[in-house]
């Protein structure tokens, strides 16, 4: 693999070392990945057999370790690359990637064995965690079952992802992660998905009402996904698929500028520098998030405030070189047929995460209150 950050993968793994040819093969299969109603499902297939989907998991369940701390720049270049390769794809994998991750660190010992002989049979999974204004999603207990009511929505991966992991309220109120089997297009309403960009994520609205599982579904303790550092800290590998997103957006612009003979312009030069400097800023804090992340345990607080910082920054840098391509590349940029267009309207729904306010001003009160000096601040991580 073409190691875009600092240091390249530690892993001997093949299928991290193919990725880049992989994302770009699978970007291929599917014949549209702006429409609505549509799904990269050959393009999954393909990452299936590539190893992409266990590639998560640890080496003694036949992954590649990516969901371990000493695999933390592995997992960054992998999930910048399918992001480079497409938002939507690397918007559905980061989901997959982040419910194995939590299955593997909170599940017990049956948890991970059956997750990773799930994932080996070719399982998307996915976090599903927003709830609707009405139908909040709960479970009850009875003996050894557990029975469901209620929905989740914005569910990317509606009708496909086929092993989400969901919370669900118990009696006291708190909330439980469990992994329920699906099958394939049950359950899932994504009429409604009519957005911007990002058309091809099948987002939706699924409704657990009246199913039953097995005690076996639960994983780990009550609150647990809301669990800290790890659960605020998790942004950065969206921050990494984010970060794909710009690039391409970027190299959208440099390729117009160098085809259609433009680049010479002096205020040309000006943009496409600014924009260098935008996507630069973004690879810079992905990267020093992924690792205040990867030793956050050391202290929490800190490693929290960075990795919002890291929110901010890229949502600023993503947006700057939106505008900045856009500019640029003139009328021709909003036209469908033009490179430009998809990736820019991708991008920006991808953009609009939750509480990108609190998580600043949540990063500035800790700058505020702690003593020691500004640049001293994440020296422990």
């Amino acid at each position: 693999m073409l190691a875009y950050f600092e240091e390249a993968p530690t892993t001997t793994s093949s299928t991290l070392a193919d990725t880049e040819s992989v994302v770009a093969a699978a970007a291929t299969l599917d014949n549209d990945l702006d429409c609505h109603d549509a799904f990269p499902t050959h393009a999954f297939e393909h990452f299936r057999r590539n190893g992409l989907l266990t590639a998560p998991l640890p080496i003694e369940l036949g992954g590649a370790n990516l969901c371990e701390a000493s695999e933390t720049a592995a997992l960054r270049d992998v999930l910048y690359l399918v992001g480079r390769g497409s938002l939507v794809m690397g918007r559905l994998y980061e989901g997959h990637v982040n419910a194995l991750a939590l299955a593997l660190r909170y599940g017990n010992a049956e948890t991970r064995k059956q997750v990773s002989a799930d994932a080996k049979a070719g399982h998307l999974f996915g976090v599903w965690n927003t709830e609707p204004a009405q139908g909040s999603l709960s479970m009850t207990r009875h003996g050894g079952a557990l029975e469901l009511a209620g929905s989740k929505c914005f569910a990317s991966g509606a009708g496909h992802v086929t092993r989400p992991l969901v919370t669900a309220r118990i009696d006291d109120g708190r909330r439980l992660m469990l992994i329920v089997p699906l099958e394939p297009g049950v359950r899932a309403e994504t009429e409604t998905w009519r957005a911007q960009g990002m058309r091809a994520t099948a987002t939706g609205t699924v409704d657990f009402s009246g199913l039953q599982l097995d005690v076996g579904a639960m994983v780990g303790e009550p609150d647990d996904y809301m669990r800290q550092p790890f659960f605020s800290c998790g942004a950065w590998r969206f921050l990494a698929v984010q970060c794909g997103g710009i690039a391409a957006v970027f190299e959208a612009l440099r390729i117009h500028l160098v085809t259609t003979d433009r680049g010479g312009d002096p205020h040309q030069r000006a943009r496409l520098g600014e924009a260098a400097t935008r996507v630069e800023t973004a690879r810079l804090f992905v990267a020093r998030a992924a690792e205040a992340a990867a030793a956050a345990e050391a202290d929490p607080e800190a490693a929290i405030a960075y990795v919002n910082l890291a929110r901010g920054a890229v949502e600023r840098s993503g947006l700057d070189v939106i505008e900045l391509a856009q500019r640029s590349v003139g009328l021709s940029g909003f036209l469908e047929t033009h490179p430009l267009e998809r990736r820019v309207r991708d991008l920006a729904t991808y953009l609009r995460q939750p509480a990108p306010d609190h998580a600043l001003a949540s990063a500035a009160g800790y700058v505020l209150n702690e003593a020691g000096a500004f640049h001293a601040l994440w020296q422990k991580l």
